[in-house]
């Protein structure tokens, strides 16, 4: 089963833009097209108007195939340069520190040993 599905909207990576359309890398495995058909709802006069090759854009997936592994892909109506970063929390530090780790690290390998023992 692929982690890939119709209609999901993923990242993709811009590896080659021809005429008829863009290639895009996914990861290790899959690669995908995007159909000139499939880059705006207007008249595409140009590809390279849209991305080029190294941008990391949004991609629809309209169709996998699993076996080849590859996708056909859309950024058609969606927004494909709208890359959201994920932010991480700042950590807080804690008054105790590392105190709490130096007087529970013991008891949890102990516990882990007993467990072992079963």
């Amino acid at each position: 089963m692929s982690k890939y599905r119709r209609n999901n909207i993923v990242k993709a990576t811009v590896t080659g833009i021809e005429n008829y359309g863009v290639f895009v890398t996914l990861d290790e495995y899959f690669t995908g097209l995007i159909h000139i058909s499939e880059i705006s709802n207007d008249y595409v006069k140009d590809i390279n108007d849209f991305v080029k090759i190294g941008d990391v854009i949004c991609v629809k997936i309209l169709d996998v195939d699993n076996e080849l592994g590859h996708l056909r892909l859309s950024i058609k109506d969606i927004d494909y340069k709208n890359i959201k970063k994920i932010r991480r929390k700042k950590i807080q530090e804690t008054p105790l520190g590392f105190k709490t780790l130096a007087y529970h690290l013991p008891i949890w390998i102990e516990n882990s040993l007993k467990n072992m023992k079963k």
